[in-house]
């Protein structure tokens, strides 16, 4: 497979084919906030559907959930955010721009920067003008709304950074309700807001995102064995998602690095073409600092009752978490192809099949109205069985470029012989080789190459 496409490329791929646009761009846009097109849309739907389907439906020890967006505030006290959930900000006193003054430093390798805490920009030019910058003030990430028609301190309220919190406060309802034995995790799925200094790398950051997180509850004195289990399977994931095993990588968190409630967090890394080696996962140790914060500030036990030992015990917590946004990246990345065909550049996604938005393409061979009818008995034949498109505009090789530049699998053709014999052409995107089957038995036969996604 060819190099990693270059960022201008996946950017103007997702434009033109309907995978990502810029939120409000015919307003200019704002930064951080992206819309999904219809085929952006369906392949977010896919990865969530595969990553629901690996941690809710195949196991028997994980249950899910979906918490609200907004929370009582005393929540975010409890969890640190209100006072801890911050980076370092700075400004530039020529050109007025705002920069994360730990990035700035990681660039200029002038100096180690910790998250949330202050940092030494001495020395450090403005990256755009190179003029001279302020000193670093904390900047907290949530953003913050008002609950109710007054707006005063009393009705403040922010909207989630992550999707944790909503699981650990509802740990106690969801323990009692689906009276589940220890180890046992809650999924969830949702949208979180941070309102970044410094949002960039197309959907790489972004200030509102999609997030897929685990709290995978264990007895003490387990944990450790448990992570690196949750370490191998979110691994194996990825893989198994097609994403190649050569531009990942585990990375274990320094002790420095480590956030204030971790015993050990261990990210899993995609080489980026336009950062190298970033984070995509992150599978951390949280022991049992939050239900323990939460009980605290709360006033109420967050507690397990252990028959074996005849004790109430706090659990610890192992937590997988990643975004949907950058997957989504990652694969459009991992996939995209390069190559030469009897002279002509084909570009393709190999997307993996579960995760194509389209299964198959039904296209005939050319508007004839002696095809036509045929063509759509064919495409309402497949449509209540798989996502699929109709396309007969422009000539038949063309229209193949157009399928295997979106990821789409399987093509079905449907030309003057079909009149004749009731049998369509197979086209399969990575190879391009071609098989004749009948139409009585073209959905078997689809289901088959598709392997059940």
């Amino acid at each position: 497979m060819a190099d990693a496409p270059s960022m201008d490329v996946v950017v103007s791929l997702c434009k033109r084919r309907g995978f990502v646009f810029q939120s409000s761009e015919i307003y200019g846009g704002i930064g951080g906030f992206w819309d999904y097109g219809p085929l952006g849309v369906e392949l977010k739907n896919n990865i969530k559907q595969a990553w629901w389907r690996a941690t809710v439906q195949e196991r028997d020890d994980v249950v899910g959930l979906d918490a609200s967006i907004i929370m009582n505030p005393r929540v975010w006290q409890a969890s640190g955010h209100v006072d801890t959930f911050a980076d370092p900000m700075v400004d530039c006193k020529s050109c007025k721009r705002r920069f994360r003054a730990d990035e700035l430093v990681e660039h200029k390798h002038e100096a180690e920067s910790v998250h949330g805490q202050a940092v030494d920009i001495a020395g450090v030019p403005c990256p755009d003008c190179g003029g001279e910058l302020t000193e670093p003030r904390m900047f907290n990430l949530m953003f913050k709304t008002y609950v109710g028609p007054v707006e005063d301190s009393a009705s403040v309220a922010y909207l989630r950074p992550e999707t944790a919190q909503g699981i650990f406060v509802n740990f106690d309802n969801v323990l009692t309700t689906s009276r589940r034995k220890l180890p046992f995790g809650i999924a969830q799925i949702g949208k979180a807001f941070r309102n970044e200094i410094t949002p960039g790398n197309f959907i790489f950051r972004d200030r509102e995102f999609e997030q897929m997180e685990i709290e995978y509850f264990v007895l003490p004195g387990t944990d450790e064995e448990w992570h690196e289990r949750w370490i191998q399977e979110r691994f194996n994931w990825w893989t198994g998602l097609g994403v190649r095993k050569e531009k990942l990588r585990i990375r274990e968190h320094t002790e420095d690095e480590l956030s204030h409630y971790a015993k050990r967090t261990v990210d899993i890394e995609f080489d980026f073409p336009f950062a190298g080696f970033a984070e995509i996962e992150g599978i951390a140790n949280r022991t049992d600092f939050d239900l323990g914060r939460h009980a605290e500030h709360a006033g109420r036990e967050l507690k397990y009752f252990d028959e074996e030992s005849d004790q109430h015990i706090v659990p610890y917590v192992i937590e997988p978490s990643m975004g949907v946004d950058r997957c989504f990246l990652t694969v459009l990345i991992d996939s995209y192809a390069e190559e030469e065909v009897r002279g002509e550049k084909r570009t393709l996604l190999r997307l993996h099949k579960e995760l194509a938005p389209i299964k198959v393409a039904v296209l005939p061979l050319s508007r004839n109205e002696k095809l036509v009818p045929t063509a759509r008995r064919v495409w309402d034949l497949l449509r209540p069985r798989f996502m699929t498109q109709y396309d007969d505009a422009q000539s038949i090789g063309r229209r193949y470029r157009r399928q295997d530049e979106i990821g789409t699998p399987l093509c079905v053709t449907v030309d003057f012989d079909t009149l004749d014999d009731e049998a369509v052409t197979i086209r399969e995107r990575d190879s391009m080789e071609q098989v004749r089957v009948p139409i009585e038995g073209l959905v078997e036969a689809l289901r088959e190459k598709l392997g059940g996604a």
